[in-house]
């Protein structure tokens, strides 16, 4: 979703964009100046590479003070009072209750990400920024509903303001880095409590470039309670090492992969060595834990401010418009595409008003041309009981939006054509599946 207050985008003019990553468990904060070579990520704590900031609050007993992150952690261990879960209280509407007293979960997870975002102050200032993204694991409507609250209770003073998966997240991270790397498919393995992958690949056969990625769940491969004791935890690494080795050389039989990012805290312990044999023949293996905060980054700074590479390639995923949907229009005195609603759009975003001329009859007809192969569909919409006028002078006010990602709302109203036919007061909707 894209919030542009006071006006419209001014694209070409961002300089400094922040991107949060909003885990259940951790977050993270990147920021990215144009003129940089690539985003950097703020650490938890000063001189050290911990991005990591528990997504935790944790309540003084008896007084209204509130820590978050690893002071939290610390403080529980003592007397603080935990609060944590933030992500998935917000989205479920959760009342929380602490010392009898209850918290709206919104306001909470907005109190967690306001405290957090005092790290950048020893960076920047989160006035001269020019853009905001937050990336989460997954982007659903209720989620949107979620951030959109949050942000206003953070009031931030910067123009734009964004939300997407951490699915598209990494895809905005793969494609700012050389080509050699995505050309063929990158497969990305998070493994924290469990393990999950992302597999990326793009179809060089369309204009623009579509890329797709799918996502697994494998929940057979877990994070064990490592043991204190030598020989168990021993016997518990060659276990796990066998299991994953096992299942890549499975998911490395189904495509062509010449590049894998390994992500998440079970790759820190020391248990993957036969696996990451496997891995590693004749590809590129990377490891790091901040990939999403830097992915939101390059795709916010490519929405401010476009360029041949956001342009030419399109990111389709499950909850983006696979389809280009326009009108046929007469500008100047020439046939021409009015576009509607472009492909690779988050369905549940798309919102649109607009008005037309209809030269003569009472038939609207849009056309629908995807991206995934197919003929372009004409949609026609008929109104029933325009009223007759002379040739262009029928002057339409459509609003659309989107209740699926393969249907599409149409609002129609006849607003007249200023002094000359009044508004006659009809109104059509109409659905199109596309």
């Amino acid at each position: 979703m894209l919030t542009v207050k006071n006006g419209t985008i001014k694209n070409g003019n961002a300089k400094i964009v922040v991107g949060y990553d909003l885990g259940n468990r951790f977050s993270q904060i990147s920021y990215y100046n144009i003129n940089s070579p690539e985003p950097e990520t703020v650490s938890s704590v000063i001189g050290t590479q911990m991005y990591n900031i528990p997504t935790i609050l944790a309540k003084r007993p008896g007084v209204g003070q509130w820590f978050y992150g690893k002071e939290a952690e610390r403080y529980v261990k003592t007397e603080g009072i935990l609060v944590d879960n933030l992500l998935k209280r917000a989205e479920r509407g959760e009342e929380v209750r602490v010392e009898d007293e209850s918290y709206d979960p919104v306001a909470l997870l907005a109190l967690f990400m306001k405290r957090s975002l005092s790290l950048l102050s020893m960076t920047l200032s989160l006035k001269d920024i020019d853009g905001f993204i937050i990336t989460v694991p997954k982007l659903t409507s209720k989620t949107v509903e979620v951030l959109s609250r949050v942000v206003a209770a953070l009031s931030l003073k910067c123009e734009y303001i964004t939300y997407q998966s951490h699915v598209e997240s990494f895809y905005s991270y793969m494609i700012h880095q050389s080509k050699e790397l995505w050309q063929y498919q990158v497969l990305s393995l998070e493994f924290n409590e469990s393990l999950s992958s992302m597999r990326m690949e793009c179809s060089h056969h369309t204009t623009p470039k579509v890329v797709f990625i799918h996502e697994d769940k494998y929940e057979e491969i877990v994070r064990p309670e490592w043991s204190e004791d030598e020989n168990v935890l021993a016997r518990q690494a060659e276990e796990l090492d066998y299991s994953f080795k096992r299942l890549c050389e499975n998911i490395l039989d189904e495509g062509d992969i010449t590049t894998i990012y390994l992500l998440g805290d079970t790759f820190k312990d020391n248990w993957s060595k036969e696996s990451l044999k496997v891995l590693c023949k004749n590809r590129r293996v990377f490891q790091g834990n901040n990939l999403y905060s830097k992915g939101a980054c390059y795709s916010i700074m490519d929405k401010l401010n476009p360029n041949e590479l956001s342009k030419s390639h399109v990111y389709l995923g499950e909850e983006k418009v696979k389809s280009n949907i326009g009108l046929k229009a007469l500008r100047r005195g020439e046939d021409s595409y009015l576009a509607v609603i472009d492909a690779g759009s988050n369905w549940f975003e798309v919102k649109k008003d607009f008005d037309i001329i209809l030269d003569e009859g009472n038939i609207i007809t849009f056309l629908v041309t995807s991206l995934t192969g197919g003929k372009i569909i004409e949609k026609p919409i008929i109104l029933e009981d325009l009223p007759e006028r002379p040739y262009a002078t029928t002057r339409l006010r459509i609003h659309i939006e989107m209740d699926a990602v393969d249907r599409v709302v149409m609002n129609i109203e006849d607003i007249g054509f200023g002094e000359i036919f009044k508004a006659s007061g009809k109104a059509w909707s109409q659905v199109i599946d596309i």
